[in-house]
């Protein structure tokens, strides 16, 4: 049990949540206007994220000054990291339903509808390879984004964040601050990295292989699952450039460093998944 903390701490109350859900519901609202061509979508949603960047900054600052006010024992402690560890599973869930539809659409219904029984059904000279264009002038050809060089390039980076931040983290345990900043500005900036890298693959893409969006089932989840990484990889660095921030001001223990410890999960996570991507769909 930490000094001075309570057995277990009940926070009051707190306008944090409802602000949270309001983001949402402008988030919602914005995305799936925009989406169909509404023109005051984008700015509900651009409403969503200010009133989401607000509500993030508000509340963590809050959980901030309660714990470093003393006020989280130990069972708090454990409390945050189930929490953090049911969220991670989410996150696998969600790119598992990604993962899914690419399965599924590549190694289930593409043979299914290359059956002679099945053809009949569909447009002439279909063909049951992969990627698939559709049917002529409804799909505009493009091409298959490979592996190299700029997705193995990123790769590398990311490999290379988790080891500078692994090296973070033991220089956390060893209480040397100098050797802590010096691995989080190193993971944050691998981090930028990368996603300087993408944004550039995905003008490429665009303007070169003529891959969007919308060209048929190979566009949409190529860029539906290697955007959400991107989103991801963005999210991770945030956090990460935080607790940097944060251990500059002299917070965190070897004892005690969940928030570190919870941005390293979350950095690891984003990881593992651009590993399947990287096999998956610029490889297979």
């Amino acid at each position: 049990m930490r000094a001075n903390a309570p057995y277990y701490f009940v926070p009051g109350l707190s306008q944090w949540p409802i602000m949270g859900a309001l983001a949402m519901f402008f988030f919602v609202l914005g995305m799936s206007n925009w989406v169909n061509g509404v023109s005051w979508g984008p700015i509900s949603f651009a409403v969503s994220m200010a009133i989401l960047f607000f509500t993030l900054f508000g509340w963590f600052r809050t959980v901030i000054s309660e714990s470093e006010g003393g006020m989280y024992s130990d069972r708090v402690d454990v409390s945050f990291r189930w929490s953090m560890g049911w969220f991670i599973f989410s996150e696998v869930m969600f790119f598992a339903a990604f993962f899914g539809a690419l399965f599924y659409a590549r190694q289930i219904a593409m043979p299914w509808l290359g059956d002679l029984d099945n053809k009949s059904f569909l447009w002439p000279d279909f063909g049951a390879h992969w990627p698939n264009t559709g049917p002529a002038g409804t799909i505009e050809s493009f091409e298959k984004m490979g592996p190299w060089p700029i997705p193995t390039i990123n790769t590398a980076l990311l490999l290379t964040s988790g080891l500078t931040l692994t090296w973070a983290h033991h220089a956390m345990l060893a209480n040397q601050r100098g050797k802590l900043i010096m691995g989080l500005a190193l993971t944050v900036l691998l981090g930028a990295i990368f996603m300087g890298f993408q944004a550039y693959e995905y003008h490429h893409a665009y303007t070169e292989l003529n891959l969007k969006l919308t060209s048929g089932v190979f566009g949409s989840t190529f860029f539906m699952l290697t955007g959400f990484h991107g989103f991801h990889v963005t999210i991770g660095a945030i956090m990460l450039f935080f607790i940097m921030i944060r251990c500059m001001k002299g917070h965190f223990t070897p004892e005690h460093h969940f928030a570190f410890e919870a941005a390293a999960w979350y950095w690891h996570f984003v990881d593992v998944v651009w590993l399947g991507l990287y096999v998956v769909v610029y490889w297979l």
